[in-house]
């Protein structure tokens, strides 16, 4: 059996061969505690048929974790730095295979055709740079990939932001545009003590499943998170004050707004966070026909 890479002095080993030093910019912490990293990949409900999907491999602590647990890993790392330490680390796996590019840049479709299409099960496992999770989950959903779901470590806060109810504080856009796509739960927190270096946050792992069927039925998805954007972008203000400062024209058509608001039977006086993606949906598509 291979050993870790996980591991503190593994990974101290690692690190002084490369001379690497870790990039504040690029959000470079990695994983070294291998229990950890067995249960992350647990969740993914991997099998040999499988395949995953991973953002920022660092030295390959994950990686080969995902590797012994799937028929093929695609790695994304964009730290040229660390290209020579992963095809180090990973030698001893003939499944793995690093692409040396931005996964905010790259056409993840394309990749899916070249490299992943003998595969129908395919998973996104990552420790996500903790700077650019949103963007990264926005873009990986946006792009209507074809995965079953994703196990991701985050910043706790950006998890609670996730998986949050309609009524909570942490509860806004990002909770409605992810669980729009996806069931969203917390796997699992993870302590500080098993990153090196330490982040100043807790990190959480949520784990998203693709649902079969949307929660809710639209007219148009985009328009959706429009709307609930738009609903949040001053949170102490009602639905109706954000709705007319946010939409195209919004004060000229208040009386539309107003109408469309009490038609799907939902009081202007509201706050956007007491809106469940349901009553989001029906207003959508109440304010569609006159705002598109």
């Amino acid at each position: 059996m291979q050993k870790d890479i996980a591991t503190p002095i593994r990974t101290q080993e690692i690190l002084k061969k490369y001379g690497f030093s870790f990039k504040k910019s690029l959000g470079q912490n990695f994983l070294i505690d291998p229990n950890i990293l067995r249960n992350i990949v647990s969740h993914a409900d991997l099998t040999k048929d499988s395949a995953a999907i991973e953002i920022g491999p660092g030295i390959g602590a994950l990686t080969e974790h995902l590797a012994r647990a799937s028929g093929k890993v695609v790695a994304f790392e964009i730290d040229q730095r660390l290209l020579p330490v992963l095809e180090d680390t990973l030698s001893p796996y003939e499944n793995v295979e690093i692409i040396h590019s931005d996964i905010l840049e790259v056409d993840v479709k394309q990749i899916f055709q070249d490299k992943l299409a003998d595969y129908k099960d395919v998973m996104v496992v990552a420790n996500l740079p903790y700077y650019v999770t949103t963007p990264i989950l926005l873009k990986l959903l946006m792009d209507r990939l074809p995965i079953r779901g994703m196990v991701v470590m985050m910043q706790k806060e950006v998890a609670d932001r996730i998986t949050a109810s309609p009524g909570t504080k942490a509860y806004g856009s990002l909770s409605i545009a992810i669980q729009y796509y996806m069931k969203a739960e917390v796997a699992m927190v993870v302590p500080k003590a098993v990153f090196m270096p330490q982040p100043n946050v807790d990190s959480a792992v949520i784990k998203l499943t693709r649902h079969l069927i949307p929660p809710v039925n639209v007219i148009d998805e985009d328009f959706l998170f429009k709307v609930s954007r738009g609903s949040f972008v001053q949170r102490r203000k009602t639905i109706i004050n954000n709705l007319l400062s946010s939409l195209p024209n919004g004060k000229e058509k208040k009386e539309i707004i107003i109408h469309s608001l009490e038609k799907v039977n939902i009081n202007p006086t509201r706050r956007g966070e007491t809106l469940s993606i349901e009553e989001f949906g029906r207003l959508a598509d109440e304010l569609y026909p006159h705002f598109h």
